[in-house]
């Protein structure tokens, strides 16, 4: 018995059709493609007019002819309590419902009808089974956050259960705890790791420093999915290397589904089956394949909360050989909310200044992760975990790099720590400016 999907049916979730449903979009020739595209996002468009009175009202009088007439929306739109944000004839008894982790610093509460749900869980175990991936039988190593609640904790527990996975809990990343990590992969029978990104770096970096490849120990690990915040290059390097796997990317957003996902080719394929996804640039204007832009995303299955035109706060760029059936991610930038204002008037994304202290900090291993945070338009602390003191000569390393790609006078702190804070759900949030709170 397949003991996921059953549950999922049990809770009103109809799988069975949604699976069905989306082997018939994914049966659709390329030539009819943007068809099917258009037809969608032109129906939900028409069903939240006539069914949703908060987006009639966010809609107004504006005239709409053409899809780019649709105005974005902003996750400061929808933070409102919930009951005011539903279609007609939806409510919390039958919908999925859940909140966004607030990592963007604008939390807000969503809810999905129970096809759009079964949607999303049909369109994860698709992509999970490009690697045969399965939820059933595949056992799952998992670095994420937990509640620590006692309600929440046995929810979760029981959760993991029923998913077949085992939780590592990464709010203390010790090399205590690590070392208890390891010894759970010696000795239990892990087909994938999934979990988020800078604790399983963080994982390796500590398999590197014991010259341990993981998959010599735990031979039946195949794959690594890493998820919810930025992969870079660097880091996919030494996961491959200390993990021995392939690394899987997973981008996604909780209130809409699965947005893209690295296929067997090493392509992060964006979801064009349950989601449009649109680059547009600061006047809303969409941008050419291969340039960057706002990541902007309409749900074509929601009915019971309207995400249409949607800006998830990432910035990104499309491949050139992206096409309706087949979008191709060929870069995702980081988040568009935080942005770093320099005294020159200069304003660069965060991650940005955070890419380039990276490219030096990290060189000789002995920094194990890093945040920064934004204290004054001219100062910058980087706080950081590692096995010695940076030294002045270091430092200086890192203000010369700071100098030659961003520019001068900026005043950095540094200050070292034993372990670095995550919030609730165990995320590293990796620039941070009090300039913009």
């Amino acid at each position: 018995m397949n003991l996921f999907e059953f549950i999922l049916r049990l809770n009103g979730f109809p799988i069975k059709e949604a699976k069905k449903r989306l082997q018939e979009i994914q049966n659709i020739p390329e030539e009819q493609y943007k068809e099917y595209i258009k037809r969608h996002r032109k129906e939900i468009v028409d069903y939240h007019l006539l069914n949703n009175e908060f987006y009639k009202k966010f809609i107004g009088n504006k005239s709409l002819e053409n899809w780019g007439d649709i105005p974005v929306m902003q996750k400061k739109d929808l933070q409102i309590p919930l009951a005011e944000k539903l279609s007609e004839g939806y409510s919390a008894k039958n919908c999925y419902i859940n909140k966004t982790s607030g990592s963007s610093g604008h939390p807000l509460m969503f809810a999905k009808d129970k096809f759009c749900h079964a949607m999303t869980w049909a369109e994860i175990i698709n992509r999970f089974g490009w690697f045969n991936i399965d939820f059933n039988k595949s056992y799952q190593a998992r670095f994420y956050g937990i509640p620590l609640d006692f309600i929440g904790y046995q929810k979760e527990r029981l959760k993991d259960w029923l998913s077949h996975r085992f939780r590592f809990p990464i709010f203390d990343l010790s090399k205590k705890n690590l070392e208890t990590f390891l010894s759970s992969f010696k000795q239990k029978k892990f087909y994938y790791i999934n979990g988020y990104t800078s604790s399983v770096v963080l994982f390796a970096k500590f398999l590197k420093e014991k010259n341990t490849v993981l998959n010599e120990v735990c031979p039946t690990l195949k794959y690594c999915i890493v998820t919810s915040e930025m992969l870079f290059e660097k880091d996919k390097i030494i996961l491959e290397k200390w993990l021995g796997v392939p690394i899987i990317n997973e981008y996604g957003a909780a209130e809409l589904d699965l947005i893209a996902f690295t296929n067997t080719k090493g392509e992060l394929i964006v979801n064009s089956e349950t989601l449009f996804v649109e680059i547009l640039d600061e006047n809303n204007q969409p941008v050419s394949n291969g340039n960057s832009g706002r990541i902007i995303i309409t749900s074509l299955y929601n009915k019971a909360h309207p995400l249409i035109r949607y800006e998830v706060g990432d910035i990104g760029v499309l491949s050139k050989k992206s096409t309706f059936k087949k979008p191709v991610l060929q870069q995702l930038i980081g988040r568009t909310n935080d942005v770093a204002k320099l005294p020159s008037g200069k304003v660069v994304p965060g991650l940005t200044f955070y890419y380039v202290t990276k490219s030096v900090i990290e060189d000789d291993g002995n920094v194990k992760e890093f945040v920064i945070e934004q204290t004054q338009i001219d100062s910058f602390t980087i706080t950081y975990v590692s096995k010695k003191q940076l030294n002045s000569e270091e430092i200086k390393t890192v203000e010369k790099a700071l100098d030659n790609y961003l520019e001068s006078n900026l005043t950095l702190t540094f200050e070292r720590v034993k372990v670095l804070t995550r919030n609730k759900r165990g995320k590293l949030k990796q620039f941070t400016s009090l300039l913009n709170k």
